[in-house]
């Protein structure tokens, strides 16, 4: 019911961005969606990519700081406050959402997140019916 995520973190300087980049350019690694949040001084760049077991080890390898972890994704229709309602279920069954970014995916909106409880939150996705994306979709998108 999970999807994995890379965590990267990089310093906030020319070229380091690049260096992540071209390193999965290189692997023959897609990514499908990403989001960079950043501080002062180094940014966590947040990646779902086609292949991610393999481009935590790449990265590792070339010396990148990165994390593999378990994050959500479920597909919403596209329409105005779906979002809303999705973030809502899990608000009003006390889980809090630590970040989330979504992307659209032939025509569904993808929404990304990690929560404070997760087994409640996959509680809230069974019980709602709610359609969790697996990475094995998302891998075949990607090809």
């Amino acid at each position: 019911m999970t999807i994995h995520q890379l965590s990267v973190f990089i310093e906030n300087k020319s070229g380091t961005l690049l260096r992540v980049l071209q390193s999965l350019k290189d692997a023959n690694i897609q990514i499908i969606a990403s989001t960079i949040a950043d501080t002062q001084e180094y940014g966590i760049y947040r990646i779902i990519c086609s292949e991610p077991t393999k481009a935590f080890l790449l990265l590792k390898e070339d010396g990148i700081n990165v994390v593999l972890s378990d994050v959500f994704a479920i597909a919403l229709d596209d329409e105005p406050g779906r979002a809303a309602e999705a973030v809502k279920l899990f608000s009003s069954n006390g889980i809090g959402i630590n970040y989330m970014y979504s992307f659209l995916l032939h025509g569904k909106g993808i929404l990304v997140f990690r929560t404070d409880n997760t087994e409640k939150t996959r509680q809230v996705i069974d019980s709602n019916r709610l359609n969790f994306v697996e990475e094995t979709q998302l891998n075949a998108i990607a090809k």
